[in-house]
């Protein structure tokens, strides 16, 4: 499973962030950061749930 962000829809509301913080960043600048892309097994739950939580719809799980 691979985490898509699309940068033109992405507001930076930071809710993925707090959903998955081991996942996403927002940073100083106000730009999203992935912190990892490809997440673990352990992890998939936490990337699902921030992609029902970005309110513009930015964040998709592709497959490999």
């Amino acid at each position: 499973m691979k985490i898509v962000v699309d940068f033109d829809l992405c507001q930076s509301h930071a809710l993925c962030m707090e959903t998955a913080p081991e996942l996403f960043e927002v940073r100083d600048d106000g730009c999203l950061h992935v912190l990892d892309a490809n997440p673990p097994e352990g992890l998939i739950h936490k990337a699902e749930a921030a992609t029902l939580q970005c309110p513009t719809g930015a964040i998709t799980l592709a497959s490999d």
